[in-house]
């Protein structure tokens, strides 16, 4: 929750605060902080003695936790689409009657 609460105020003083200027700036700033991240990540693995054994296990994880989010998305912008432009397309149908 700490890191949601974080990240929005990021956002609001990124929008209302960050000068335009410097945009170019905090860009490559975030470049560099996200390979830096990356690689602290793959050095931590790859420091893990039981690495190897760990893979498949945590490979499949993360397929189910990639699967399961982006198939109920999915599945929901699917149906919020079919419900929603379905009314907006009769709306244009009465319009041009």
């Amino acid at each position: 929750m700490f890191i949601l609460i974080v990240m929005c105020v990021g956002v609001l003083i990124g929008h209302f605060l960050f000068p335009e200027k410097l945009k170019r700036t905090n860009e490559i700033f975030q470049i560099i902080c996200t390979l830096t991240l990356i690689f602290a990540m793959g050095f931590s693995l790859g420091s893990d003695e039981n690495f190897f054994q760990k893979l498949f296990s945590l490979g499949l994880e993360s397929f189910l936790f990639f699967l399961i989010p982006s198939g109920c998305s999915l599945i929901l912008v699917f149906f919020l689409t079919k419900r929603f432009f379905k009314s907006h397309a009769k709306e244009k149908e009465t319009e041009k009657k």
